[in-house]
């Protein structure tokens, strides 16, 4: 695990957004940093690696297959994680809310 996503892992772990994540969770073929079931949300952590080698593609397509299953996405760049992740805990919370009142 990077440091982002140990970082994270310490915020969500558990029920603190009122919801059970897990982490590096296989769905379908793919695996996901952290995964919501009953929310069906993933939390991806961008970090180098996501910035060669094609990965922004393959990365889209695997986005793309799995919304396609009707799973939700949301996306940070792991320096955001570590710059501030008050503000990430914010903008879960915000999704999270978003997705139980509109879903």
């Amino acid at each position: 695990m990077t440091l982002s996503e140990v970082l994270l892992w310490q915020e969500i772990k558990g029920k603190r957004l009122g919801y059970r994540f897990s982490r590096q969770i296989p769905i379908d073929e793919f695996i996901v940093d952290f995964y919501c079931k009953d929310l069906m949300l993933a939390i991806e952590i961008d970090g180098e690696s996501h910035h060669h080698n094609g990965q922004p593609e393959k990365d889209r397509k695997r986005q793309q297959r799995l919304e396609s299953l009707g799973v939700r996405f949301i996306r940070f760049d792991d320096i955001d994680i570590k710059k501030d992740i008050s503000w990430v805990i914010e903008e879960l919370q915000l999704t999270i809310t978003d997705l139980t009142t509109h879903p």
